[in-house]
């Protein structure tokens, strides 16, 4: 016995177009009383509560600006807290130590590549040749050997804010190395 109609879906190419079977999703829009962004960051409503706010993503900062996570928890049980979303979050910790998700060239921060720019060192530089930069290009324009040289304030300032960015950067790569092999 046949058929007496036959459907468009068999074989390739698909003889309908893509997608004409779909209906439209529905999207949620920010929380914020008169917003009318998507809502896709979720933000929630009260300490330890599984209810969320939806904000778009100028509302989840501004919200998150004035957010206490330890409210109402005495040190022990922040402490606590504290510990265990480290370790929930230890993958995260990781692949920020591997440099996966970051920006820049791959190897530092989109502020350490600013930072080196500064002190007009190569990407590849090594941490002794930053301090090296730093102190030759310091003692030009040190407040102490130019005084009352606006100009060579700010640029002394400009290097000192480099070489700190670069100096934490430091100290987070080694900190992060002695946890691993510990």
């Amino acid at each position: 016995m046949t058929r007496a109609t036959r459907t468009n879906d068999w074989g390739f190419p698909r003889w309908r177009g893509y997608g004409t079977g779909r209906d439209a999703k529905p999207l949620r829009m920010c929380d914020r009383s008169g917003c009318g962004e998507p809502g896709n960051c979720p933000a929630p409503k009260s300490p330890n509560s599984p209810e969320r706010w939806y904000f778009c993503t100028t509302h989840a900062a501004e919200y998150n600006a004035g957010w206490n996570y330890f409210e109402g928890l005495d040190k022990e049980e922040a402490a606590q807290r504290e510990h265990a979303e480290r370790d929930q979050t230890s993958g995260y910790r990781q692949s920020g130590w591997a440099e996966w998700g970051g920006s820049g060239d791959g190897s530092r921060s989109r502020d350490e590549m600013r930072a080196l720019e500064v002190l007009e060192l190569d990407t590849d530089a090594d941490f002794d040749a930053v301090r090296k930069a730093w102190r030759t290009r310091a003692k030009l324009v040190h407040p102490d050997v130019r005084p009352g040289d606006a100009a060579a304030a700010t640029e002394f300032q400009r290097l000192q804010l480099a070489y700190e960015v670069l100096r934490a950067a430091e100290e987070r790569r080694s900190w992060k190395g002695f946890q691993t092999e510990a």
